[in-house]
């Protein structure tokens, strides 16, 4: 689709949380502060001309490769949020985009992202084909103290669990939704753990799709967890409190 006529560089998104989106406390589920980021790129990409619709008519697509979340505090059922969002860089096939969660002009969350261009029918990254000279990049501008970064796992982990990939861990795109890898590894926490807001923040490497009926493994190290599909780790978090 063209570039919308209300495409700025710098997107802020409002949104109320509704009680689908909380835990028993009221709080806000880190799950969907994840997706509540995710759609807003998403719409801010939709904007500028360069979302999924648009990329596959070049056969490619945005691929999370990493992400970096840290969290001051959590907002609660009916609370009015805006998210604000802008590219930090974008050259070739990468790309690093910043996003803030705010209430009023307290800021909750912030987290930096780095994606990849992935030509769907090779499976392999490449050049972005569509223009992209209108976003202005904001490479001084960042939203988290730290930038995302590769996940230690020269580590022995122990496992926690199995799992099986189920019909509602799927996306538009038939493969397992980056935020349920998320989600499985909070579902083994200690239920205290989670609503009493000791994470202050995650650290997340995406490293392959997973599918439905794949069964994986999840194990853990102290504060890092993984998630593996025949020995191959799939996906990396890190817990930082």
């Amino acid at each position: 689709m063209p570039i919308s006529p209300n495409f700025t560089s710098i997107l802020e998104q409002e949104y109320e949380i509704n009680f689908l989106q909380c835990y028993p406390n009221g709080l806000l589920k880190y799950t969907d502060l994840c997706n509540i980021f995710q759609i807003t790129a998403g719409i801010h990409a939709d904007l500028g001309g360069i979302s999924f619709s648009d990329m596959q008519e070049h056969h490619q697509a945005w691929v999370m490769s990493k992400m970096r979340l840290e969290i001051i505090s959590l907002p609660k059922w009916k609370e009015k949020v805006t998210v604000k969002t802008w590219i930090k860089s974008l050259e070739n096939s990468r790309s690093t985009r910043c996003l803030e969660l705010y209430r009023g002009d307290e800021k909750l969350a912030g987290c930096e992202t780095y994606w990849a261009v992935l030509n769907t029918q090779i499976r392999r990254p490449e050049n972005l084909a569509l223009p992209h000279e209108h976003f202005i990049k904001y490479p001084e501008h960042s939203a988290t103290e730290k930038s995302v970064q590769r996940i230690n796992l020269d580590v022995p982990f122990e496992k926690v669990l199995d799992y099986k990939v189920q019909l509602s861990d799927l996306d538009i795109v038939n493969h397992a939704n980056n935020v349920k890898y998320l989600e499985w590894c909070l579902n083994t926490m200690d239920r205290k753990f989670v609503l009493k807001q000791h994470i202050k923040g995650f650290e997340m490497n995406f490293l392959k799709e997973l599918n439905l009926n794949d069964e994986v493994i999840i194990s853990k190290n102290e504060n890092t967890y993984t998630i593996s599909k025949e020995d191959k780790i799939c996906f990396a978090l890190e817990i930082n409190e």
